[in-house]
């Protein structure tokens, strides 16, 4: 099962193109920091403005970097089903550990057609995550599609940005046995857990990794106090990373860690200058820089 503070890695780049000598550095802070999982090229990494060429890069270098040290779901999302399958057969290829996979963006498919898109992409034989995220997406799977889902051999959990806190409970509830619920919204990863989670794939954890595992931890050792404190102390972070589109105040954030430039791609734009404020402040707040 997956479980823990799995970090949705940035994608660091360098006039325009990717710079595989940061993103190493990246990958081997995590494991430094107790990061428990590693999740690139998702919606954090610019999935969909890099090439499928730079793609399969990241996604190697991961794996290559990580060296078994910890697990790696690798995004083979698309809204197109035969371009999900080639990106999870070359993730599967790769070594990956399992593929984190959206629900069609634009197409707008029925629950039937969610269904028949995850169960053809599980076929390629890779542990697979559901990523249901209806504000991106449009569509929402309802829990009635991912039982059915569940009961296919290779689809393994589900990664919630519904910001519906029933969800876990009811999903938990339905789905008996091992079914990892990892949580997409770092405002609510405690709560998403005391419902019945597993987890959080972290936006948040691009900067902050150790205070992140040190709360999982702490959730695991029943130990509430701990896992409140820490809550506590980076949801204004939380609340600032996302007063823009996401990852730009992440890779502005990160940037103030001299981890990456804060670069993004069109037509995602730099943070303005009130972000930047908001965004720096809650570092400052946190502690992590002065």
């Amino acid at each position: 099962m997956f479980e823990g503070s799995y970090c949705a890695l940035i994608t660091p780049f360098l006039d325009n193109t990717f710079d595989e000598k940061k993103f190493r550095e990246i990958v081997e802070w995590h494991i430094a920091e107790g990061t428990d999982g590693l999740v690139p090229c998702g919606t954090t990494g610019e999935s969909p403005t890099l090439s499928h060429e730079e793609h399969r890069r990241v996604i190697e270098v991961c794996i290559e970097v990580s060296d078994r040290r910890r697990p790696v779901i690798a995004g083979a999302g698309s809204n197109s089903t035969a371009e999900a399958v080639s990106l999870a057969e070359h993730a599967m290829s790769a070594g990956a550990d399992a593929v984190l996979v959206v629900t069609p963006y634009y197409n707008k498919p029925t629950q039937e057609g969610l269904y028949q898109h995850f169960k053809t992409v599980q076929d390629v034989g890779l542990p697979v995550i559901i990523y249901n995220i209806p504000s991106r997406s449009i569509v929402d799977m309802s829990v009635e599609t991912m039982v059915r889902l569940a009961k296919l051999p290779n689809i393994v959990g589900v990664k919630d940005s519904s910001q519906d806190l029933t969800r876990p409970i009811l999903t938990r509830l339905a789905i008996s046995g091992d079914f990892s619920q990892l949580s997409g919204e770092d405002g609510t990863a405690v709560a998403f857990l005391a419902a019945g989670g597993n987890g959080c794939i972290s936006v948040t954890a691009n900067v902050a990794p150790r205070f992140c595992a040190t709360m999982h931890r702490a959730w695991r050792d029943r130990d509430i106090n701990s896992c409140m404190e820490i809550q506590n102390k980076l949801t204004p972070l939380h609340m600032a990373l996302f007063c823009e589109s996401s990852p730009g105040p992440i890779k502005y954030a990160a940037s103030l860690l001299d981890i990456c430039t804060p670069e993004t791609r069109l037509p995602l734009t730099e943070i303005a200058e009130s972000s930047k404020q908001r965004v720096r402040a809650a570092m400052i707040e946190v502690g992590l820089i002065n």
